[in-house]
């Protein structure tokens, strides 16, 4: 009897204490009020103009003058590739064009003057005919010159790489005294004030995107949520691994943004049975190990500790493939700390909470 008595004392007790505790007011939602028509895909940024920029020749780098991280404005030497045969063949191309233009000034006098002699029948047509023929060859070896010195020009130009574009040079994979080869890059530049997200779609999913279409990007170092516009559908996946290539540009952001920062594209398509998902905020989710859990609100207004299995994350929702309903409420958030059993005043209005731990 003794011993009842302790138990059912203690009993109390706690009953008294669970009674005492007070209720933690969170905020909730259910599954269907966060599901979205959409389809996700994951995408590298990328500055929308950009450019590597090589050579056509072999050479020596003699000289650089930019290091990556500077600015640079179009037309501005970036570096020099030793072109001392180039020159060389520069100034014999120039002593022909000399040596053809003399000659044309001389045969052109020539052929004038014959000219005149044939309108006064003082020539023969065989002597007017050499001469035109004199005349004709002269003009076409300084034309021949005058190219020869373009092409000279432009093996040159391909020795003092510019650039292209105003920008930043990102990249630099040459230094002085390295051998520059055709097609090797030697730097990259790009524009910092413009970004677009190339993402990869399989062929299942290609046709439910369409141009102009705006998606959501969550850019994955930094959580934050971008939006952006559909400005290219790939209709081929020849060259891409069986997936489709869709480039979706940036709207303008203050966010800092780096090329080949991994994100996550959300592209909104037409409502269909195959994409109603139950979906739930990744910050609701409870992780312990390698169990996934998310707090529901049983009878009582209490917390209780859901187990779930989980599929795609879709930017900052993830999948829930079982464990939860599609209209059962969880806790998104809650004003002080959950734990399985507690008290909950649960809130759909509850804007601002301490999260869930």
């Amino acid at each position: 009897m003794a011993t009842l008595i302790i138990v059912s004392s203690c009993g109390k007790d706690k009953a008294k204490i669970a009674d005492k505790t007070t209720a933690v007011p969170v905020k909730v939602s259910t599954p269907s009020a966060e599901n979205g028509t959409f389809l996700s895909a994951s995408g590298k940024i990328e500055a929308v103009q950009n450019a590597n920029l090589s050579t056509r020749m072999m050479g020596y780098v003699t000289d650089t003058y930019v290091n990556v991280g500077d600015k640079v404005s179009k037309g501005q030497l970036l570096l020099r590739i030793n072109s001392a045969d180039i020159s060389a063949q520069s100034a014999q191309v120039s002593a022909s064009i000399t040596e053809a233009r003399a000659a044309f000034k001389n045969a052109e006098k020539d052929y004038n003057r014959f000219k005149i002699l044939s309108e006064q029948n003082s020539v023969s047509q065989k002597e007017m005919d050499n001469i035109t023929a004199n005349y004709e060859m002269a003009k076409a070896r300084l034309e021949g010159a005058n190219q020869m010195k373009n092409q000279v020009n432009a093996q040159l130009s391909y020795s003092n790489i510019s650039a292209p574009f105003s920008g930043v040079v990102t990249g630099k994979f040459i230094n002085i005294g390295d051998m520059a080869n055709p097609g090797m890059p030697l730097i990259s530049i790009e524009t910092p004030d413009k970004f677009q997200v190339i993402a990869m779609v399989p062929e299942s999913e290609i046709t439910k995107i369409k141009d102009g279409t705006i998606a959501n990007i969550l850019v994955k170092s930094t959580n934050q949520l971008l939006t952006g516009t559909v400005t290219e559908v790939s209709s081929s996946a020849k060259n891409t691994g069986g997936q489709y290539l869709v480039k979706v540009v940036l709207d303008k952001t203050d966010a800092k943004l780096l090329s080949g920062m991994y994100t996550s594209v959300q592209f909104p398509i037409e409502n269909t049975k195959e994409t109603n998902l139950i979906l739930v905020p990744e910050s609701a989710l409870i992780n312990h190990g390698q169990l996934t859990g998310i707090y529901t609100i049983g009878n009582e207004n209490v917390a209780i500790l859901r187990w779930l299995r989980t599929g795609k994350t879709f930017g900052d929702k993830v999948e829930v493939l079982s464990g939860l309903a599609a209209d059962e409420q969880f806790i998104v958030s809650a004003d002080g700390k959950l734990f399985n059993g507690v008290k909950v005043i649960p809130s759909p209005a509850l804007t601002e909470g301490k999260g869930v731990e």
